[in-house]
Formats: C-alpha cells, sequence, structure tokens
C-alpha cells in the first residue's frame, strides 16, 4: 500500500501509481484523479456543456478505469488512456439524452444584440481588466459550447489544454488530419466573433478550482467503496 507519510503522491512514478492502484490502493488511484483531474473534467464538459453532467461523468469514468487498470498497457500515456474512457462516457450519456447540437453560424444570427456589442470591446481600454477579463472568459465558455460536438473536443483538447496532435489523434480515435482540419475550423468559427479577444481569454476557461478537484475525489472513493462493500 502507497504510505503517503513516507512518500508523497506526487514523487511517486505514474508507472508505480497505475501498479498500486491497479492492486485496490485508493491513495495511489487518489494521486492518479488528481493529476489528471482538469483534463479529464475539461474534456467531458467539452462534450456535455454542462458542469455537473460532466462531473457526473468523469465520476463514472474514474470507476470504469480504475477496474480496468489491470489490463492498461504501460507503453501507452495514461492521459490518454483516460481520456478515450470519459470521453465514451460522456458521449454515452450525450446519445442517451438525444441532444441536439447547434451549428456555431446558425447561433450567431440570433445572439443577442448587447453581447455583441461586448465582442467589440476592448478589455485594455477599460479599468476594470479583471472584470472585462473574466467576462471574456464566459462569453468564450459559451462560444465554445455553441460549437458542433466533433470541433468542440478536438478544440478544448488542442487549445485549452494543449495536447499535440498525435495526443488528441490517439486519445479520441481519429486520425492527425481530421484533428488539425477540426482544429482549424473550430477556431476561425471562434475567430470570427472572439477576433484578438480568443487569446487572452483561452487559458482560463472553464477553470477548475480545488473544491471541485476535491468533491470529484471524495465522490469516486465513496462510491468505490459502496461498490467494495
Amino acid at each position: 500500500m502507497l504510505n503517503t507519510q513516507q512518500q508523497a503522491p506526487e514523487l511517486i512514478t505514474e508507472a508505480e501509481l497505475v501498479s498500486r492502484a491497479a492492486q485496490g490502493d485508493e491513495a495511489a488511484f487518489e494521486a492518479i484523479m488528481r493529476r489528471n483531474n482538469q483534463r479529464l473534467f475539461r474534456t467531458a464538459r467539452s462534450i456535455l456543456k454542462n458542469d455537473l453532467e460532466a462531473e457526473e461523468a468523469l465520476q463514472e469514468a474514474y470507476l470504469h478505469a480504475w477496474r480496468a487498470l489491470g489490463g492498461f498497457r504501460s507503453d501507452a500515456k495514461l492521459s490518454t488512456w483516460l481520456i478515450r474512457i470519459v470521453a465514451n462516457e460522456a458521449l454515452g450519456r450525450l446519445r442517451r439524452k438525444t441532444a441536439q447540437v447547434i451549428p456555431l453560424e446558425a447561433a450567431m444570427n440570433s445572439i443577442d444584440p448587447e453581447i455583441q456589442v461586448s465582442l467589440l470591446d476592448n478589455p485594455d481600454q477599460r479599468p476594470e481588466n479583471s472584470v472585462m477579463r473574466a467576462q471574456m472568459r464566459k462569453l468564450l465558455e459559451a462560444r465554445i459550447d455553441l460549437l458542433p460536438e466533433a470541433f468542440r473536443t478536438v478544440f478544448m483538447l488542442r487549445a485549452v489544454e494543449e495536447m499535440s496532435v498525435e495526443e488528441v489523434s490517439q486519445a479520441l480515435g481519429i486520425p492527425e488530419a481530421t484533428v488539425r482540419t477540426r482544429f482549424f475550423r473550430a477556431r476561425s468559427m471562434l475567430r470570427e466573433d472572439l477576433a484578438n479577444h480568443i487569446d487572452i481569454a483561452v487559458s482560463d476557461a472553464f477553470a477548475f478550482d480545488g473544491a471541485r478537484c476535491d468533491r470529484i475525489v471524495a465522490g469516486v472513493l465513496a462510491r468505490a467503496k459502496q461498490m467494495l462493500g
């Protein structure tokens, strides 16, 4: 078992954490979750477009992953393997809801005039720069939600999470050329209205605070104990 008093989880190698977690070590799997929580939440959020549903999907995906860790191949990248599990869980939930994805171009035609005006505003000309930054972040998140699903998840992983084309290709199971095309299209659609503001706000999109991280970890561990009990 992992003795966190002897060695902090963040100092243990990924391979060792996987090995210990596969044997049922709760502390080891908690360390894995905390290392990957933000990226995986953003993946689920990009598909489901809802914070609460994304949290629930992530918890369910973690439980699947924990049970399957014994079959994880060490030659693969753990984060890529986890992303695929989370994406499959989120997509399954989306299909069950039979949700309708609204193309970005169609939504633009009926957007609130006040929001259209705010798109043209320059945050550098305002004294409330931090407030404007937060507003632009929310606006960017809303526009990302309007992207078609195929473009939205690729954009989230490439632009927000800064994953490589190869990593996204492996995680989503699509060709690298498709990743490049979808990312280019998604970025082009967003730039039509956000222009130079996108580079300011993108790093803050879908903030993942400590409370959410703790909540997801606690939820997974509680459900795991119930299943084992």
